[in-house]
């Protein structure tokens, strides 16, 4: 007899297409919160370095809680975690839209948001998803949900853009607010079986071996990088298309394109990640953003640049993320994959803070984003070397290769 409990608890593609979905919903929001740094700050006068600052936030605090959700969704299922996010989320948008004072949007759209993506994000939904499937499936899996959330960028841009520019962002937030209900009844499609949440190590030891293997640092550390490109990219980029004297409506359509662009590119990412080794395909797409901020900043900014930069950036933006796990999944296993997957996600959420607080504070102290660009760039060789060192094998290879070989 067919029973809904038991296929929604058993089916990986049920699975893989609910997570899509909540990512979806989760990142589509967060990357549009860009587009109402002027109006919110113009209609509540705000400085950019406060709007930034809630936001910077955010990306800490959803590093933050990333490893604590991430415990929660190994130890006990991940439907439970998505549930802590999805409400938190729910309340952060609800109470973003009636913040009248920096404090109150620091609370919201930074603290409760945050803990929203905790809950909500890519450590969570990845790590159910290698446990779902097989080890060579594992990769383009990934890629898949990568460019799910790929979709969430590119479809609920337009759709915020609608609503600020047809009732304001008051009522934007709020429609915000009740669309993210959707991931209550989407939460129940990421339910494990059982088999998959027993028998594993000790949380202990799990970690004591990521901390003291150099490949887990060295991917944390071009993760930050990661973020801290990512996040002042979604938090500045509108704003620095319209101080070009360019409209809302090309800052909206560029972040679009970003998302856009990115469902190929997460999705190749995955593709690739399967037949080639993760850590070089990381070091390339870090190289390759260096080339293309490099030309975007010194070509006149106009309509055409930023449509082809925005598809340009999009196709290595969100790439990092299903690699990386990738690698964690290779190296240390997916029993602790949301706990480990959180720990370097905090890493990249130190560089999402530092990007978008520090974007808005150059701006304000210097009148311009140009430091920040060059920052990016330089920051983006760093990652590029870090990458090129790791070595993709299990944990028990490794070791096994560093003992003296007996030759008596």
């Amino acid at each position: 007899m067919f029973s809904a409990k038991r296929f929604f608890a058993s089916s990986p593609f049920i699975m893989l297409t609910c997570g899509s979905l909540i990512l979806a919903l989760a990142l589509g929001f967060r990357q549009s919160f860009g587009i109402f740094l002027k109006p919110m700050s113009l209609d509540l006068g705000y400085s950019r370095e406060t709007f930034a600052f809630a936001l910077a936030l955010q990306n800490l605090v959803w590093g933050i809680t990333q490893p604590f959700t991430g415990w929660i969704a190994d130890k006990y299922g991940a439907s439970k975690a998505l549930l802590i996010g999805a409400l938190a989320y729910v309340l952060g948008l609800f109470f973003m839209a009636k913040a009248t004072t920096p404090l109150g949007l620091t609370l919201s759209a930074g603290v409760l948001i945050g803990i929203g993506l905790g809950g909500s994000s890519f450590a969570v939904v990845f790590g159910a998803l290698g446990r779902a499937f097989d080890p060579s499936k594992r990769s383009l899996v990934l890629g898949i949900a990568g460019a799910g959330a790929s979709f969430g960028m590119f479809a609920m841009l337009p759709y915020g853009q609608f609503l600020l520019n047809s009732m304001g962002w008051f009522q934007a937030l709020l429609i915000f607010a009740i669309t993210c209900t959707m991931m209550f009844p989407l939460s129940t499609g990421l339910k494990e079986k059982k088999t998959l949440l027993e028998e594993k190590r000790d949380t202990r030891a799990a970690l004591t071996e990521a901390f003291h293997h150099r490949d887990f640092w060295l991917l944390g550390l071009g993760f930050s990088v990661c973020g801290f490109q990512v996040v002042f990219i979604l938090t500045h980029f509108a704003a620095f298309i319209q101080d070009h004297s360019l409209p809302l409506t090309i800052a909206a359509n560029a972040l679009a394109i970003i998302g856009f662009s990115n469902m190929l590119g997460s999705y190749l990412a995955g593709y690739l990640g399967g037949k080639y080794p993760k850590p070089y395909l990381l070091s390339l797409i870090f190289f390759l953003r260096a080339i293309v901020i490099t030309i975007f900043i010194l070509c006149p900014i106009n309509q055409t640049s930023v449509y082809i930069f925005s598809a340009a950036i999009g196709l290595i933006w969100l790439g990092t993320v299903p690699l990386t796990n990738g690698v964690l999944a290779s190296v240390f296993g997916v029993q602790y994959l949301s706990t480990l997957s959180g720990i370097v996600f905090v890493m990249h959420q130190i560089g999402s803070f530092t990007g978008g607080w520090l974007g808005g504070i150059l701006f304000d102290r210097t009148g311009s984003y140009q430091i920040i660009w060059i920052t990016a760039i330089l920051l983006s060789i760093l990652a590029a070397l870090c990458y090129l060192p790791i070595q993709e094998k299990p944990l028990s290879v490794l070791k096994a290769n560093m003992q003296p070989t007996d030759k008596t």
